[in-house]
């Protein structure tokens, strides 16, 4: 995937490998503010890029900066949109992303109203527009055009919640929802039980889930865990290998401590 493809089929790729049990590795950006993070995830082997909007100050236009960088080099860039934030995704698919992560949903109904914001007829009511960095701005038919934005868009829905995980049946069902994530950090908070992955209750939501998403055909990515081999053990058992390296705040938090300890090291010396 790391080779030049055309911009909408990325988001194809991605899935391909995923339905393959091939690993994507993602990269999580929070603070950096320029296309260069696109192009570092490029140069160290990663398939995609995923933009933290929900905990950052970051404004859309540099987000789709970023996206646009992305499409260059054949990079897929999901967007995780500030929860409850519809308004805000049409620009962003506009610029150039070919994924939205939408936090926090609990019903059909509302991963109804997200693909609706994401995809062009028959499937939404994303706003019509004549041409788009994803077909490098090339006119083509109307029918022709929205089809190809629709398959290049990913539609993954985040649940969060004990009720998330009530519905997560119905919710992974709706037409136009492409891959299913599991927030196991957020979940385990709203249970009561933080940071316990291995709880009873919190593995059998991982397994109904897993039993759901292998129905459905539909790929599940199962994060927030900080025990690795809970994480691989889930992948085993069917998770999605959806592989998120770490985000660019505590990648650079853990340089800097290694930095300060060689220069202190050497001065010691």
């Amino acid at each position: 995937m790391t080779d030049r493809v055309d911009p909408w089929l990325t988001a194809k790729l991605l899935l391909d490998r995923l339905a393959q049990r091939l690993p994507v590795a993602a990269l999580g950006v929070r603070c950096s503010r320029t296309a260069d993070i696109a192009r570092i995830a490029r140069s160290t082997g990663h398939h995609a890029i995923w933009i933290d909007m929900e905990h950052s100050t970051m404004s859309v236009d540099t987000a789709a900066m970023i996206c646009a960088a992305s499409l260059d080099l054949g990079l897929v860039s999901f967007v995780r949109r500030p929860e409850r934030d519809y308004g805000i995704i049409g620009r962003l698919l506009d610029g150039g992303a070919t994924g939205i992560i939408a936090p926090r949903i609990e019903t059909p109904e509302q991963a109804g109203e997200l693909v609706e914001a994401c995809k062009f007829p028959p499937y939404g009511h994303r706003s019509a527009i004549s041409t788009l960095p994803l077909i490098e701005f090339k006119t083509i038919p109307v029918g022709t055009f929205n089809d190809l934005m629709n398959a290049a868009t990913i539609v993954k829905v985040l649940i969060e919640s004990p009720l998330g995980v009530e519905n997560l049946a119905s919710i992974a069902a709706v037409p136009g929802v492409d891959m299913i994530g599991i927030g196991t950090n957020d979940l385990t908070a709203e249970m009561g039980i933080p940071g316990e992955y291995r709880h009873a209750d919190v593995r059998h939501a991982h397994e109904a889930a897993l039993a759901v998403c292998r129905d459905l055909g539909k790929p599940l990515a199962i994060g927030g865990i900080a025990d690795p081999a809970y994480a691989a053990e889930l992948m085993r058992m069917g998770a999605a290998p959806f592989l998120f390296t770490g985000i660019d705040t505590d990648l650079l938090l853990g340089a800097a401590r290694e930095r300060i300890g060689q220069a202190l090291n050497l001065w010691a010396t």
